[in-house]
């Protein structure tokens, strides 16, 4: 009898001494490391909206931009909502191209996994292939990580119904070469730390080399990969794409890393992009690229300071 009510009461004291450890966890504040769903939600919904705007700068593409205005900012409400000029041959398009929809408006009936192939195969919904005026050889070497986070951050853009006309291409797809394979589980985001080796990879998901490397008869010449020279040619304005290569005497050799990121941000600025340049103006969205993080630039820019010097003196304006 006494061995049970002795056993009874170290029962009832251990099942004391765990309700009060209970409720004192229960008061206590998480550790400091730990990352509720929600804040993660949030977090990746941050990246892929810095990453679209300001790295991959998918909505620049896929809005409206104002082209009075110096380097042509997005005209605020449409972001996302589809373009509001067709890219042509002025942008070496064989046809006329017009980048669609990509807000929830016209995206409802769209799986991750189909946002996720057309980001990085080029592959759409119903099975069609881009043109490669979209990046998606460049963004098929995203990070998983940060192609989950643009495909979060798209759906939370603001609806906006707007449809835009199918494109008209004079050649068939099937002369563009083959499509990446989309393997994502590859890739590997470089540590930041490493500022040559994350600027490569910033500088490729930015599809930098898409614009400054100059084109010949059969496609670009990746001989002279960053050395610009390639003209955009519209009815308004002519320029041509800059040599980013470090050659002191036409490229940025000269440049240093304060100098390089002034450029962008300068030229984000409001009192440059409220300038009405006219025939001075340009394609390079500054008003995206310059709001990207200081460290990132500095990272593009240790990166470029590592490729092959060229020589192209590249006239900006030609009459």
């Amino acid at each position: 009898m006494k061995k049970n009510f002795a056993a009874a009461t170290i029962l009832i004291f251990v099942c004391t001494v765990a309700y009060i450890t209970s409720c004192q966890n229960k008061n206590q504040k998480k550790p400091e490391n730990q990352v509720s769903k929600e804040d993660s939600t949030k977090n990746l919904i941050a990246r892929g909206d810095y990453l679209a705007n300001h790295v991959t700068v998918c909505i620049d593409c896929h809005s409206i931009r104002d082209t009075g205005r110096f380097s042509m900012p997005i005209v605020p409400g449409t972001e996302g909502g589809g373009a509001g000029f067709p890219f042509t041959k002025t942008e070496f398009i064989p046809g006329v191209v017009m980048p669609p929809n990509i807000t929830p408006a016209a995206l409802k009936d769209w799986s991750d996994e189909d946002l996720i192939k057309v980001i990085t195969r080029g592959i759409n919904k119903k099975g069609d292939t881009l043109f490669p005026i979209m990046p998606y050889h460049a963004y098929s070497t995203l990070a998983k990580s940060d192609v989950l986070a643009i495909v979060a951050y798209i759906r939370t853009l603001k609806p906006v119904e707007h449809q835009t006309m199918p494109r008209k291409l004079e050649i068939p797809m099937s002369d563009l070469g083959p499509l990446p394979d989309g393997n994502l589980d590859n890739n590997k985001m470089p540590d930041p730390s490493d500022k040559v080796a994350y600027g490569s990879y910033l500088t490729t998901v930015a599809a930098c080399a898409n614009c400054h490397t100059p084109r010949g008869p059969q496609g670009f010449d990746f001989s002279k990969m960053f050395s610009g020279g390639t003209l955009f040619d519209n009815p308004v304005f002519k320029v041509a794409v800059a040599n980013i290569t470090p050659d002191s005497a036409t490229g940025i050799g000269n440049w240093t890393e304060e100098m390089f990121v002034e450029k962008f941000k300068e030229n984000a600025s409001d009192k440059m992009l409220n300038t009405r340049p006219g025939r001075d103006n340009t394609f390079m969205p500054w008003s995206m690229y310059g709001k990207m993080k200081d460290e990132d630039l500095k990272a593009i820019y240790a990166f470029l300071r590592t490729v092959k010097p060229i020589q192209n003196r590249v006239v900006k304006h030609p009459n």
